[in-house]
């Protein structure tokens, strides 16, 4: 499996466990920007004064649950959709038991030479299961007896000028987020509840972006070379993005985007052997709708979008209001002998809103309801076009994430390791649409001490598969979260899914793809795990 999969897990991790810290010292202490360490006007080496800083995130956890991959090739990683081609499946029989460990460190250089326009970051991951390898060259491994595994991983190694106030310039490989805000000075929280919440883009590419962080605007371009291949050919897949967005008025935001990727890749490149693009095995295994054209095809597509909030931080006042919407079209041509001739139109969208109420004296103490919408189409591109939803899980794995719900198994959620496995992996749900939904409520039993949580999540497909019925699932979550100490947390976790008449599926005297490939209905999937983290500075 790709690295970027388990960086970027562990990078959302690490940001939400420094908005959680920071959010259970709000109250406590007048000094608490001086942790902000992602803030818009304070720069990374603030605190110190220092041109070298160090941080790190780690974490360790313990996992049981009746998931697991039937190939013995996915054993150490477990990347996608639930049931989907990557041979995850659940058994009433068989749990597995194992413990993660995971360490991210950043590096961050800021010369006084240049007077602090202009900083260097860089991060990297180092990761495995207790007891999984030794001696070796992989990612992801390296804890069995001697250990000695050759395993560290490229995160970002970005440059970022900064030539006037407000303006910056990043270059190299960098944060690619489907948001107005700037990755490296904004709360993860906050990037995970506003614009596009990465259910769109959510991960790291090579390229070159400009921003403007105005008081009242916000505004950014940016070019991503998504993948190279032969360099002297019109062989490559680059993605393009314009983002603006307007600050109302004290409380509410406005913006609009646009996206465009020109996929010319002819089917190579990608993830390994699992290639790349609209017709890739590495779409369905992230569960994004699946052309059924040759792999070397030309595609077009533009996504146009707008976002809207309302007091994002969750500071002025005890409403939260988020939300989108977005339209993907454009065209794909796949080739035909000497001819590219057209095989779909593409014309889907997706909507989200979110809603929260701070009832309690902390941030942790609310109530919140989340919905998303997801176009369908039940034809696939039987009749050349294609009504669904498409999103960057088509060309890395993944690089949409939406784990802003609060949902563990039926959504994505960030607390994981080596092992990312929700029931609905890209917001398409393999091209059948969706409408579904969370709620949560969270209380401070202890105020910025300890905290409980209780949610729920469940979903309906807009089209029915071969044999299947309307319903994914509905499943049942809940925390336990104590704050040892400053950005150091213990938590425990656990959750259940009853699947829907969704995985009923079955295709003539074969398992459907649906419940990957079974001939019965799979077992509703559980999860328990117990986290330790710390974010160290």
């Amino acid at each position: 499996m790709n690295k970027i999969t388990a960086v970027l897990l562990v990078t959302l991790l690490a940001g939400t466990q420094l908005m959680t810290a920071q959010n259970s010292s709000v109250n406590q202490t007048d000094n608490t920007n001086k942790f902000n360490l992602f803030s818009k006007d304070t720069p990374y080496n603030a605190r110190a004064n220092k041109e070298f800083q160090f941080l790190a995130f780690f974490i360790n956890q313990g996992v049981h649950s009746n998931m697991y991959p039937k190939a013995s090739l996915f054993n150490g990683q477990l990347v996608g959709r639930l049931f989907g081609p990557n041979s995850s499946a659940t058994s009433d029989s068989v749990n597995s038991s194992y413990v993660e460990q995971r360490i991210i460190p950043f590096f961050i250089y800021q010369p006084k030479l240049f007077n602090g326009k202009a900083i260097l970051r860089a991060s990297f991951e180092i990761d495995w299961t207790w007891g999984d390898q030794a001696y070796g060259l992989s990612g992801n491994k390296g804890a069995a007896i001697n250990a000695d595994q050759v395993n560290i991983q490229t995160q970002n190694i970005e440059l970022e000028l900064i030539p006037y106030k407000n303006v910056a310039i990043n270059l190299g490989l960098q944060r690619l987020y489907d948001t107005p805000y700037n990755p490296y000075r904004t709360m993860f929280d906050k990037m995970t509840n506003t614009g596009y919440r990465l259910a769109y883009w959510g991960t790291d590419a090579v390229g070159i972006s400009a921003r403007y962080d105005g008081d009242y605007q916000k505004l950014k371009a940016g070019y991503y070379l998504l993948y190279e291949n032969n360099t002297e050919g019109d062989d490559d897949v680059f993605l393009t993005e314009l983002v603006y967005q307007q600050k109302l008025s004290l409380k509410w935001n406005a913006g609009a985007s646009l996206y465009y990727v020109k996929d010319r890749g002819k089917g190579q490149g990608g993830v390994s052997v699992f290639g790349q693009g609209l017709a890739s095995t590495l779409a369905a295994y992230n569960g994004s709708f699946v052309f059924p054209i040759q792999k070397d095809y030309k595609a077009d597509i533009v996504w146009l979008g707008a976002t809207f909030s309302r007091n994002p931080d969750f500071w002025i006042d005890p409403f939260q209001l988020t939300g989108f919407f977005n339209y993907n079209l454009g065209s794909v041509r796949s080739k035909v002998e000497d001819t590219y001739e057209k095989a779909a139109s593409i014309g889907g969208f997706a909507g989200n809103i979110r809603a929260a109420y701070r009832y309690g004296r902390t941030l942790n103490d609310y109530i919140s309801a989340d919905f998303i919408y997801a176009s369908g189409d039940p034809n696939g591109i039987d009749d050349q076009k294609y009504k669904g939803v498409i999103t960057g899980n088509s060309w890395g794995m993944p690089s949409s994430i939406f784990i802003g719900t609060g949902g563990y198994l039926l959504f994505p959620h960030a607390n994981v390791v080596n092992r990312f496995t929700p029931v609905v992996a890209d917001i398409s749900n393999m091209g059948y649409g969706l409408i579904g939904g969370t709620a949560n409520v969270a209380y401070d039993i202890i105020p910025n001490r300890l905290n409980v949580k209780a949610g729920t999540a469940m979903s309906i497909s807009q089209a029915k598969p071969q044999g299947g019925g309307w319903s994914l699932g509905n499943e049942m979550n809940g925390s336990v979260s104590y704050t040892i100490g400053p950005f150091m947390s213990l938590e425990l976790h656990g959750a259940y899914l009853w699947l829907g008449d969704f995985f009923d599926s079955v295709d003539g005297s074969h398992g459907s793809s649906i419940n990957g490939n079974s001939l019965t209905r799979p077992v509703n999937p559980f999860t328990a795990f117990i986290v330790y983290k710390w974010l160290m500075f």
